[in-house]
């Protein structure tokens, strides 16, 4: 893309960064298998399951095959976050009740000096990270554009199966981009225009949640893109 044609307004950058990670995406993802796309790389990995074989507290999905979740924290990568959302006016309650965690854990954080040990994290599958931004961009867009009705939870139908896994999900990020695509500089700056029940959107101007699934979107897709080269180093 030329100078010329480079967008520098707001939505401009963010929907030209979408676009760009997307089309990264769509290639990396060529060729996906079904025993690729399920392989776990190490034992205890997260995954997709049926529902009876769920191994997490909080695995969800509406149909046969959940997605592994694990207990309600907070990471230490978002210790200062929590910091700079108290410092900003947020209450220590509204902070728990988007972590899903109690008051006296938030308080623990916030009183925690030092530099925090990195969090030990589970290992995932392809299909995890996958119906993991299937899920989140489903939900968030049903919360912004959609009817705000259903639980995000039993929105995505998880699936075995790799080939109808990316169809699902294209589809999905295609109708966000173009929701997004119409979006106006007054609906950026709206706090609450995303009210997506499981995380700060309801107090998030718009453009921050936009910048926010960016981020999900290349980094979840980057973690896949190491896996797909650990799966053809396994051999």
């Amino acid at each position: 893309m030329s100078a010329q044609e480079q967008r520098t307004d707001r939505l401009g950058v963010l929907i030209e960064q979408f676009d760009q990670a997307r089309e990264m995406a769509e290639v990396r993802l060529r060729g996906l298998g079904d025993e690729e796309y399920l392989w776990e790389p190490a034992p205890g990995s997260w995954s997709i399951r049926r529902r009876e074989e769920a191994v997490t507290p909080r695995a969800y999905g509406p149909g046969a095959w959940v997605i592994d979740k694990g207990a309600p924290d907070i990471p230490a990568n978002e210790y200062a976050e929590v910091a700079r959302q108290v410092a900003s006016g947020m209450s220590v309650a509204k902070i728990a009740e988007d972590w899903s965690v109690s008051v006296e854990r938030v308080e623990e954080v916030l009183a925690f000096t030092g530099e925090p040990e990195p969090d030990v994290v589970p290992i995932t599958t392809i299909a995890w990270r996958l119906g993991h931004l299937h899920s989140d961009f489903e939900g968030r867009w049903q919360w912004t554009f959609g009817e705000r009705r259903e639980d995000p939870h039993l929105l995505v139908d998880f699936t075995p199966s790799a080939s109808l896994a990316l169809e699902r999900f294209w589809a999905t990020l295609d109708r966000h981009r173009a929701s997004i695509g119409a979006l106006t500089e007054e609906q950026l700056d709206t706090v609450g225009l995303s009210q997506y029940p499981y995380g700060s959107d309801p107090d998030d101007a718009y453009i921050g949640t936009l910048a926010n699934g960016n981020l999900e979107l290349i980094h979840h897709m980057a973690e896949i893109a190491l896996l797909r080269d650990l799966w053809r180093a396994r051999r």
